[in-house]
């Protein structure tokens, strides 16, 4: 393999998270999922659940919320927060500026690596057209056993990609994000110019997790990979 992810070197590989990455999904998605987390009883507010949800499956918040909240989600919760979340998308989803121009030009071989389920990724990236410009690369949490923070998923997509995992570079815009994809042994930027990111541009936390670097405008990662 004739790149790697160490500073200097271009990777063999590089691995997109899709929602607040690719495609500007979270603010949409927080909201549907703490509307629905106060309809089944729990006590929570849009910014606790920014804080402590973004970037994590769906399994993982419903195990937090019991832990938590004292809170068992009903029979068909999690089904009901993805219908939900869909038919918002359909209203108000767009991508991330610049992607499909960096995309349409970016010379790496790139994957999809996302805490979403198989449906709603490959929902959200036929809205925003950008699901050819990954030729069928998406890979999803439910493919493995544990999701992010772990770094099951990274592994998982750089296996699938005949890549080693010391040659990729992960974009995140998450801290789960960020710490599996340092726990996979992967160089990893962060990246913060999704719309739930406007309350702190910085993304201190991210570079607290272990990001090399933290970027706003994707335009950029183009000169930041050849960096």
């Amino acid at each position: 393999m004739g790149g790697s992810g160490r500073p200097g070197t271009r990777p063999d590989l590089v691995i997109f998270d899709c929602d607040g990455v690719l495609i500007d999904s979270e603010p949409i998605s927080l909201v549907r999922l703490t509307d629905n987390l106060n309809r089944i009883g729990v006590p929570i507010d849009l910014d606790t659940v920014a804080r402590r949800f973004t970037g994590t499956s769906m399994t993982s918040i419903m195990a937090h919320i019991a832990a938590d909240y004292g809170v068992t989600a009903p029979a068909g919760f999690a089904d009901e927060v993805r219908a939900d979340t869909l038919r918002a998308f359909e209203a108000e989803l767009t991508a991330i500026a610049g992607v499909a121009e960096v995309l349409g030009t970016l010379p790496d071989r790139r994957c999809v690596a996302s805490s979403s389920d198989p449906a709603r990724l490959s929902h959200a990236l036929t809205l925003t057209g950008l699901l050819p410009l990954f030729g069928g690369h998406v890979f999803s949490a439910s493919m493995v056993k544990r999701g992010k923070p772990f770094p099951d998923l990274f592994l998982y997509a750089a296996e699938r990609m005949g890549a080693d995992p010391g040659a990729c570079l992960v974009i995140e815009d998450s801290v789960p994000g960020v710490r599996a994809a340092r726990a996979a042994g992967m160089r990893v930027f962060g990246f913060s110019g999704g719309g739930h990111w406007r309350h702190d541009p910085a993304a201190a936390d991210l570079l607290g997790a272990g990001a090399a670097l933290v970027f706003d405008e994707f335009r950029r990662l183009p000169e930041l990979i050849a960096a």
